[in-house]
């Protein structure tokens, strides 16, 4: 029997209304000849009042078992076979790590048990597992669709589909451009550049877990009436007939840029900079060295250069700390250290850029010419990145969008 997997979100299963919603979602890939394993979330804005109902009795509660319950019982009085796990029953081995746990193994034969019975639906609660030690584990953010990810390759299903409260996968945020227009399909690299580079449809982890097993995976609407070619497709390169250059623009306005002036020019200099960096947890992504506009004078006896990066917004006091430290310990020394949280990053995405020169070009006439200044840039294979002015963001995004022609099939 093809087996599918379905994960339903915080405001997919809301309340009861929302529940049965995703109950008859179920049912048609059930009458479809599918056994399903879905994954289901808290209900948004309910947990904490559930929580509030039961602390009394047990602290250990977790809302997605709730949700889970609630899903299996409704499944059941539509006529059918369904039954709800919490992490620990099927089991989810993870690491220890109790709020960012990794998974180690999903064992197929409890569920598999269940379905030969003739149990047709499991529905398990996401985002948690249990531990070598038996201990309860939570897996961070983005575990109930990483959790939905891990059981589609543990169990080779045909698709992972994950519902929504949008109906697919953009070529940009549409309250950004109102020219975004959903893609059929995406390949899992370029899904991973656009989640990592802030679009917010799936998270980065389970895209990589994705890519790395080969699951095919499905973003798609909870809320409207969907079909076989509902939503976008995120797949394999192989089953894209013909890719754009660029596939889509992504952009995060929670960026900072922070420069070191006057540092020493010497091998190792950069490793005593983002060493203590990366000790404090601080996410450094782009990364430019220039000559520093010091010249040779006695306070600096030796070759000189500034140093940039940027990270996240709300990292800013920790890199701060981490590199006022390691100047106090002697391990680095520069002259001033100035912090810019008035930028975002811009981002370019799409396979097609292996094989067409001339990218890089047309995105910077197409930013100069909305006299948009670039502070920062960095690429890689298939992605371009920015950093500009905050204020400059959304005419950064439409210019580039209307530059690439996303708006067109």
């Amino acid at each position: 029997m093809p087996l599918l997997v379905m994960k339903f979100g915080g405001t997919s299963v809301a309340n009861l209304e929302r529940i049965e919603n995703a109950a008859k979602k179920v049912q048609k890939e059930v009458e479809r000849g599918y056994d399903v394993i879905v994954i289901v979330s808290a209900m948004s804005g309910k947990t904490n009042e559930l929580v509030g109902w039961v602390e009394t009795t047990s602290k250990l509660y977790d809302a997605r078992e709730f949700t889970a319950g609630l899903m299996a019982l409704r499944l059941q009085e539509m006529g059918i076979p369904a039954r709800s796990w919490q992490g620990w029953q099927v089991p989810i081995n993870t690491t220890s790590a109790h709020g960012s746990a990794r998974f180690m193994s999903i064992p197929r034969e409890n569920l598999d048990a269940k379905f030969a019975e003739g149990f047709k639906v499991a529905v398990v609660a996401g985002f948690q597992g249990v531990s070598a030690e038996g201990r309860v584990t939570t897996l961070g953010r983005g575990g109930s669709d990483t959790t939905a990810v891990a059981f589609a390759a543990a169990f080779e299903a045909e698709r992972c589909d994950i519902y929504t409260d949008v109906d697919g996968v953009y070529t940009t945020d549409p309250r950004v451009s109102s020219k975004a227009r959903k893609m059929d399909k995406i390949a899992f690299e370029e899904m991973l550049e656009l989640a990592s580079l802030g679009a917010k449809v799936l998270q980065t982890r389970s895209v990589e877990l994705a890519m790395r097993y080969n699951v095919r995976l499905r973003v798609l609407s909870s809320f409207e009436d969907t079909d076989e070619t509902s939503g976008t497709l995120v797949c394999g390169e192989e089953e894209i007939m013909e890719s754009k250059v660029v596939s889509g623009i992504a952009f995060s306005r929670e960026e900072a840029k922070i420069t070191l002036f006057t540092i020493e020019d010497r091998p190792g200099v950069a490793s005593a900079i983002f060493g203590p960096l990366a000790d404090a947890g601080v996410n450094v992504d782009m990364i430019v060295q220039n000559i520093s506009e010091k010249d040779y004078d006695e306070a600096h006896p030796g070759a000189v250069t500034d140093m940039t990066f940027s990270c996240p917004i709300n990292q800013v006091e920790r890199a701060k700390k981490a590199l006022e430290d390691a100047q106090a310990a002697g391990k680095i020394k520069y002259d001033d250290l100035i912090i810019d949280t008035d930028v975002a990053k811009v981002s370019v995405v799409g396979i097609g850029m292996r094989s067409h020169a001339g990218v890089a070009a047309k995105m910077f006439s197409a930013l100069s010419a909305e006299n948009v200044n670039i502070k920062v840039i960095s690429t890689s294979e298939i992605k371009i990145s920015v950093l500009i002015d905050r204020k400059y963001m959304e005419l950064a995004v439409q210019a580039l969008h209307d530059c690439f022609d996303l708006h067109k099939v």
